[in-house]
Formats: C-alpha cells, sequence, structure tokens
C-alpha cells in the first residue's frame, strides 16, 4: 500500500499538504530528438539519457523527495526497430555497472517495476543483483519502471484478484493496489513529463489519480537539477482539494 495513501476514509486536505513533493514520478522522454538535433545516433541519445538520471537522483535527496520514479522501457518500446532495443538494453546494464551502484553508496534503494521475462538472462541478473545490494538503504527509493505499461499493470491486477477467489462484493481500492507490480511505491505526489509530449503514456495509470503534472518542452538529456527544482517549486504552489473545498 502506498506510503502516502489517499482513501475516502482518510482524506487529504490543502491544509495538511506538505510545501514539497515527497514522491515524484518522470517520464523521460526526448532522446531521440535530442541526439537528432546534434546528428547523433539514437543510442547516442539513449546514453546521454542514462547519463540524466545521477544528477536528478542526488538533487531529488537534496530537497527531501523519498520516492522518485522513472519511466524508463514501456512495454509498447518493444515495437522499436530491434537494433534500438538492443542498445537500449546495452545501455540499461552500462548504467547499472556505471551509475547505479555508486548511488547506492548515497542511501539510494533501487526496484525495478514491471516485467521482466522478456529482457535478456544476463539484464535480469543485474537487476536482481543490484536490488538485492541496496535493500537496506533508506534515503530515496528509486523506482525504475521497466516494460511497464499502466494497462498492463491493471490487468495483471485484476487477473490476480480474480485467481485469489476473493468476493466480487468485497474487492475494493485497497484490495486492487495491493495487487499492483509494487504495492508499496507511494503514489506520486507530483508527475513530469520532458519533451513537450502532454500525455502520461500509459504511465502509473492507477497511481497517479491525484497526482499534480507538470509538462517541460526539456528534452530528457537537457533535464537537469534546476528544471527538477523548478518542478517542485511549481508544485508547491498549486493547492489541492482532491475533490472538496
Amino acid at each position: 500500500m502506498s506510503a502516502f495513501p489517499h482513501t475516502d476514509a482518510d482524506p487529504l486536505h490543502e491544509q495538511s499538504l506538505p510545501d514539497a513533493a515527497r514522491a515524484v514520478a518522470i517520464v523521460l522522454d526526448g532522446n531521440a530528438r535530442w541526439a537528432e538535433s546534434r546528428g547523433q545516433t539514437v543510442a547516442d541519445g539513449h546514453r546521454a539519457g542514462s547519463r540524466a538520471l545521477r544528477p536528478i537522483v542526488e538533487t531529488a535527496i537534496d530537497v527531501g523527495i523519498e520516492s522518485l520514479a522513472v519511466y524508463a522501457f514501456s512495454t509498447e518500446n518493444w515495437s522499436r526497430p530491434p537494433e534500438e532495443v538492443e542498445a537500449l538494453m546495452e545501455i540499461f546494464g552500462e548504467t547499472i555497472d556505471r551509475e547505479l551502484p555508486d548511488l547506492a553508496a548515497q542511501g539510494v534503494r533501487t526496484r525495478f517495476v514491471g516485467r521482466r521475462d522478456r529482457a535478456p538472462a544476463w539484464l535480469r541478473e543485474k537487476m536482481a543483483g543490484l536490488e538485492q545490494a541496496t535493500a537496506d538503504r533508506s534515503r530515496l527509493n528509486l523506482w525504475i519502471a521497466f516494460d511497464y505499461g499502466g494497462r498492463a499493470e491493471l490487468v495483471e491486477a485484476a487477473r490476480r484478484i480474480a485467481e485469489s477467489g476473493v468476493d466480487a462484493e468485497e474487492i475494493d481500492e485497497d484490495i486492487v493496489a495491493r495487487n499492483l507490480y509494487a504495492p508499496e511505491m507511494p503514489d506520486p505526489d507530483l508527475v513530469i513529463r520532458t519533451s513537450g509530449e502532454l500525455r502520461i503514456s500509459n504511465f502509473l495509470l492507477w497511481q497517479s489519480a491525484y497526482a499534480e503534472f507538470v509538462f517541460t518542452e526539456t528534452l530528457w538529456p537537457d533535464f537537469g537539477p534546476r528544471e527538477l527544482r523548478d518542478a517542485i517549486e511549481d508544485y508547491a504552489s498549486r493547492r489541492r482539494r482532491f475533490g472538496g473545498r
């Protein structure tokens, strides 16, 4: 269940909301356009995007964010050209080897959200190894959505609920939430999408029900600490009522 739940029995009021977002989610978009604008390959763009993650995580720690979820690879991304998908798998492995262990030393716990069965065996081993190595960290929870789709997550949750034998009359929001990929991941206070696209692209459909959204023209490889701080300040300026007054 979310660490910062919103339920009808425990309504949130704007007076009690924090000035800063405690849980943030980011749709990492614009790598290919970034590369194209510089005459580079798509793989170069993805590598630049992977390098952009570390300063964002470090800034999240600095501003007091407790949970950061990033959309790294969607269920729809498998439809991209095979050479691009292969390059992405390699880049994920490189990122785990290069960046994330150092972040672990700063207290970052990393977990992957979504499917893994379609990933190469060597990458699944790296993912599992990183999760195990950072399981005792608590300064920041970093959730990497890999082979993730919001609709697929809800379908799988419905399937698990049906298989559990729960009576239809007993199904409520709490039961659905407990059957998501990562029930312990807090619902995002703020969702950010880079590159100027004004949609959420199947990301955290259930969890983002009460999130605030910030859309920026900045392409992901250029999205840095200043842009994150600006988004956090934008969030803090808003008044949220969750349907109340």
